[in-house]
């Protein structure tokens, strides 16, 4: 039946099709990108700067002669790494308090939701770059800010999910089976508000790259010369009224089919996990 559903969902919605190819084409770039790479990321070569697309170089190259293909598949990894590990270490530490909120009630949650209403008082965006300004720019600090700022979005589903279920009848049976409250949460709980997750899951993967590229977009982010996404973008930038538009349009464009590629997933995983989709 799952197949069947599986099936019935692809066929109603060819975009999640192509959303799970784009998905296949990105994990191939985070895997084999650097062995892909016709050309070393870093190497300047100032004979070929600014050099348009050819078939030597495919993308064209920067304004060091930086081979601008090899630079966009070498930084999908680093890019990918940055939005996994952020969604990540959110999820994990949302969730936990999210559902213990949910589930004990009283002042633990009035302490979760007094966070969560904290760090969306502030513009999300300007959060992260305060983090990021206060600790340095380095990769972990990055993830960090990252995560701080999806932190509410877990928190909150999971909360909601939690004091739903509860009190519900298989959740009231583990508890005269004499199941501890932390195994009634892993065990029972924790399986049940899953679904809706992977869903905020698959769209703040988007926004996590997107957050990590407009970091290092305004000079806050990963630092030069290390192939990423935001910088690329930036770098190009410079070059746009002068007509050399390769060097900011093929990175901006990877960045944007990587964003667009997990809010389809979004959408598509909304509808594997729908009830309603399957009647």
């Amino acid at each position: 039946m799952k197949l069947d559903h599986l099936r019935y969902v692809l066929a109603e919605n060819v975009l999640t099709l192509v959303a799970g190819g784009l998905l296949l084409l990105f994990v191939l770039a985070v895997v084999f990108g650097p062995a892909l790479a016709p050309y070393d990321p870093l190497a300047s070569d100032m004979a070929h700067a600014l050099a348009p697309p050819s078939p030597e170089h495919w993308l064209g190259t920067d304004a060091l002669g930086r081979d601008i293909l090899s630079r966009i598949l070498v930084a999908a990894r680093l890019d990918f790494g940055i939005a996994l590990g952020a969604v990540a270490l959110s999820f994990v530490v949302g969730v936990a308090i999210g559902a213990s909120a949910g589930y004990y009630g009283g002042w633990t949650d009035r302490l979760a939701i007094r966070l969560a209403d904290t760090i969306m008082a502030f513009p999300l965006f300007v959060l992260a770059m305060g983090i990021v300004a206060a600790l340095g720019n380095t990769v972990a600090n990055i993830v960090y800010a990252t995560a701080i700022i999806n932190l509410p979005f877990y928190l909150r589903v999971a909360r909601a999910e939690a004091n739903i279920r509860r009190h519900a009848g298989f959740v009231e049976a583990a508890r005269l089976a004499g199941n501890s409250d932390a195994r009634i949460l892993a065990m029972h709980i924790f399986p049940n508000i899953l679904p809706p997750m992977m869903v905020q899951i698959s769209l703040n993967l988007g926004w996590a790259i997107l957050n990590a590229a407009g970091l290092s977009f305004i000079g806050l982010g990963v630092r030069p010369p290390t192939p990423e996404w935001g910088i690329m973008v930036a770098e190009g930038a410079n070059h746009v009224i002068s007509g050399e538009w390769w060097v900011a349009l093929f990175p901006g464009l990877v960045l944007m089919l990587a964003v667009f590629c997990f809010n389809l997933l979004g959408d598509g995983l909304r509808d594997l996990v729908d009830p309603r989709t399957r009647t």
